[in-house]
């Protein structure tokens, strides 16, 4: 990997790990924040291969413009991305981030209070490992 793609990819991790738990942000979104307002399919990427990154990023919280749950083939079984969103509660229908509006978390701006991301890691690792095992 090249130089300059590893420290994009660190980049979206660092904010990565700001989605408060119980929200959800998008490629673009995360994108537009690093000022590569065309790059949300790096940010997908970058999300494919954060699987052994540490500390962990909550790759589960990033979603599509429309909430749906496009990077789930990259989690280890169809569901577990669903599970981890569920376990924040977070609810999911059709794979689609349900009332995604009021869910979404744009980095960079204050948007209330809630908790920070690294809460639920544990939590995503043990899903995680369940699942490989």
């Amino acid at each position: 990997m090249r130089k300059q793609t590893e420290s994009f990819f660190q980049r979206v991790y660092e904010v990565t790990r700001q989605i408060p738990l119980g929200r959800v942000t998008t490629y673009g979104a995360i994108a537009r924040y690093l000022g590569a307002t065309r790059s949300a399919r790096m940010v997908g990427w970058a999300m494919n291969q954060c699987g052994n990154v540490y500390p962990p990023v909550p790759a589960h919280r990033v979603v599509n413009r429309s909430g749906l749950l496009t990077g789930k083939h990259h989690f280890g079984s169809q569901n577990l991305m669903q599970e981890l969103l569920e376990n924040e509660g977070i609810q999911i229908e059709d794979n689609r981030v349900v009332d995604f509006e009021k869910l979404v978390w744009k980095p960079g701006k204050t948007q209330g209070k809630a908790k920070r991301g690294g809460v639920s890691l544990s939590a995503h690792h043990k899903l995680k490992q369940k699942v490989v095992n």
